[in-house]
């Protein structure tokens, strides 16, 4: 019997408890670069009373996400989507950054988009990181949110040459997942289907250990301790929001961005944050 099925990237904490909120009654077909993690988050979903399907999924491969899209199809009507796979910049180069976070992100909201049913919908995970930069000119905006998937890694604005640093690369990256779920609701919608983004600040996670105990761990826990919420999120917090996307009473939001941070981009701006001149 066909099955209304779930597309979710990333067997992460934030991935996991929005796929908890939102997967139930549905096949969840799960893709993560690492099987390992796939089959144990499949685990305790299973365990929950999901039905998972585990595999291998490289966000950073157009052919490894078209896989994993044809393993999906296999069970049923595609009708939701959880990306929530990503790499923080602390745990690889600027060339994986911008392959997995930006290019990869845009590739699986294309192909997803082909054949998502009516009345589906998607949610992707970006990050506070994409409010914290610099604004980019309308011309770098629209470049960003528009170019075909296989010259974006070619813009002028994503060359080595103009790329600081790891961090500097994510927050390209996270604009970029911005302007395009922007960009691809307008295809979504000619199939009665709705994406948005949701841009989490620091929400308590492994990958969040990781830049915790990395170089900018010291930045990371004053951005907590001096943002209105003072306290870091938790995935449950990040899946509230995704609820209220994915459901019926999210009707009307499509090529949205919410930002769920605490408060720490306001303090950025305009509070104890702010960064000294």
């Amino acid at each position: 019997m066909a099955r209304e099925v779930m597309i979710v990237t990333g067997a992460g904490q934030i991935g996991m408890a929005i796929a908890r909120r939102m997967g139930y009654g549905k096949k969840i077909v799960l893709g993560d670069k690492k099987t390992e993690n796939a089959e144990a988050m499949a685990k305790v979903m299973r365990e929950a009373g999901f039905d998972v399907a585990p595999m291998e999924m490289d966000l950073s491969s157009r052919e490894s996400i078209g896989n994993l899209i044809a393993e999906a199809k296999k069970y049923g009507e595609i009708t939701m989507l959880v990306n929530a796979a990503g790499v923080s910049p602390s745990q690889a180069s600027v060339e994986t950054i911008l392959k997995v976070d930006l290019y990869g992100t845009a590739v699986l909201l294309e192909e997803v988009g082909k054949v998502m049913a009516s009345g589906g919908v998607g949610v992707t995970i970006s990050s506070q990181s994409g409010h914290r930069m610099r604004q980019l000119s309308p011309e770098e905006d629209e470049q960003l949110a528009c170019t075909p998937t296989e010259e974006l890694l070619s813009l002028e604005i994503l060359q080595p040459s103009n790329i600081r640093d790891t961090l500097h690369a994510y927050q390209m990256a996270k604009r970029c997942n911005e302007k395009r779920v922007m960009a691809e609701s307008v295809k979504w919608g000619e199939k009665g289907a709705r994406i948005n983004s949701i841009s989490p600040g620091i929400i308590v996670t492994p990958l969040a250990m990781d830049e915790f105990n990395g170089p900018r761990g010291d930045f990371y826990k004053n951005m907590f301790a001096k943002c209105p919420a003072g306290r870091p999120g938790t995935a449950d917090e990040v899946a509230n929001a995704a609820e209220l996307l994915m459901s019926d009473r999210g009707a009307f939001i499509t090529g949205a961005d919410f930002l769920i941070d605490g408060g720490a981009t306001a303090s950025y701006f305009y509070g104890p944050l702010r960064p000294q001149e």
